[in-house]
């Protein structure tokens, strides 16, 4: 993906809705496995850095859409994209199904307690930044934000 592509991502909402409409089509509710879905389809697609961008775009603009602009959480979107994205890319060329049922702790919705303590996750700079991990680091990061 080229930086002009990234930066058309950035802009455009449409990649996210295509993204849920795909998602959608198989559910009638978008639940936690809906929104992993969402996240794989998106690393996919477009790699980590800029499903990062997707996603969290995406999910920021449905929350101002839904008058409900401070459900939004920088640090959570972006460690749920990391963690599928080092999931993806490790088993490549599977069905989400099969991914699903590979990484089955990816659906268990707590699973960002075993790296951010509530406490941390409460912050207000954690809601409008990144903040690394306070429990343990990713397994994939060296400390590079």
């Amino acid at each position: 993906m080229t930086d002009h592509d990234h930066a058309q991502l950035e802009d455009d909402g449409s990649t996210f809705t295509e993204l849920m409409t795909e998602v959608m089509s198989t559910t009638d509710h978008f639940g936690h496995r809906e929104h992993v879905h969402l996240t794989w389809l998106a690393v996919r697609r477009y790699g980590v850095r800029a499903a990062t961008t997707v996603v969290s775009d995406g999910i920021q603009r449905t929350a101002r859409y839904a008058g409900n602009p401070q459900k939004y959480h920088v640090t959570m979107s972006r460690a749920w994209v990391e963690l599928v994205g080092h999931h993806v890319l490790a088993a490549a060329g599977e069905s989400f199904d099969n991914f699903a049922a590979l990484h089955a702790a990816l659906l268990d919705k707590r699973l960002l307690a075993r790296f951010y303590t509530s406490r941390l996750l409460a912050d207000a700079a954690a809601r409008s930044g990144w903040v690394e991990p306070d429990l343990a680091p990713f397994p994939w990061r060296t400390g590079a934000s």
